[in-house]
C-alpha cells in the first residue's frame, strides 16, 4: 500500500528537499505540497493524505494551528510535527493540538521516512533528542483529576500504560511482563480505544497529566 503523504514548509528549498526525501520510497507518494498553515488544511482536507508533514514555524496560520484543525476533522490524517527549534512550546503545543509525531527538522533522512511509516501504521513517535525531556516536563505537571475512562481499564492494562509511559517498547514491556509481543500490541490498542486516545504518544502524555505514573516511578 501506498503511503500518501502531503508536505507543508514555508520555504520552497526545505519543501522540496521533504519531498524529494519521501518521493523517493518506492512505498511512499507525496501527493501534495503546501506553503503556509491555511494552504495545508485545504489541501489536506481536499486530497486527503494518510499522513502530513508539518513545519510548526510558518506565516498566517502557523503548523500548531493548522495541525488542531485537521485533528477535529473527520478521517483526519496522521500528522507528523517537524521544527528547527527544539522548545518545549512547539513540541507540547504540537503534541496537545493532535501531532502523532514530532521529528527534529536536522533529523536523518532515514528516521524522517521511518517517521511517516510509523505512523500510518497508527504508531507515535518522538525525536528521541526530546523524549527525556518530554518525560521530564510532564512528570513535573500536578495532577488532573483522573477520567471516567481510567476505570474501563484492567490491572494489567494499567501496568502496560505506565510502562508504555516510561518509554518501553512492546518487546521491553513483554519482556518485563513476561507475555507475547502480540499480546503487548493487543493491551496497547484496547488502551487507545477505552481512553479515547489516538496514539501511544498521546497515552503516555495521558498518563503523566493523570499521575499514573510519575518520574520516580517504576
Amino acid at each position: 500500500m501506498t503511503i500518501r503523504v502531503l508536505v507543508a514548509d514555508d520555504q520552497e528549498a526545505a519543501r522540496e528537499a521533504l519531498r524529494l526525501i519521501l518521493d523517493g520510497e518506492p512505498d511512499i507518494d507525496v501527493i501534495a505540497t503546501a506553503a503556509d498553515g491555511a494552504e495545508a488544511v485545504h489541501q489536506a482536507l481536499s486530497r486527503r493524505p494518510d499522513v502530513v508533514v508539518m513545519d510548526l514555524r510558518m506565516p498566517g496560520m502557523d503548523g500548531i494551528a493548522a495541525i488542531g484543525r485537521l485533528a477535529a476533522a473527520e478521517s483526519a490524517p496522521r500528522m507528523l510535527a517537524l521544527t528547527t527549534f527544539d522548545l518545549d512550546e512547539y513540541l507540547f503545543g504540537a503534541l496537545r493540538a493532535g501531532a502523532a509525531g514530532f521529528l527534529l527538522k536536522d533529523s536523518d533522512p532515514d528516521v524522517l521516512v521511518a517517521a511517516v511509516r510509523e505512523l500510518h501504521q497508527g504508531r507515535g513517535l518522538i525525536d528521541p533528542q526530546v523524549t527525556g525531556r518530554l518525560i521530564s516536563r510532564f512528570a513535573a505537571l500536578s495532577p488532573s483529576p483522573a477520567t471516567p475512562e481510567l476505570d474501563l481499564l484492567t490491572p494489567r492494562e494499567h501496568h502496560v500504560l505506565r510502562l508504555l509511559a516510561r518509554g518501553l517498547s512492546n518487546g521491553e514491556i513483554a519482556a518485563a511482563c513476561t507475555i507475547e509481543e502480540g499480546t503487548v500490541k493487543t493491551h496497547v490498542n484496547r488502551i487507545l480505544t477505552k481512553l479515547g486516545l489516538r496514539t501511544r504518544v498521546h497515552a503516555a502524555i495521558y498518563a503523566y497529566e493523570h499521575g499514573i505514573v510519575t518520574r520516580a516511578a517504576p
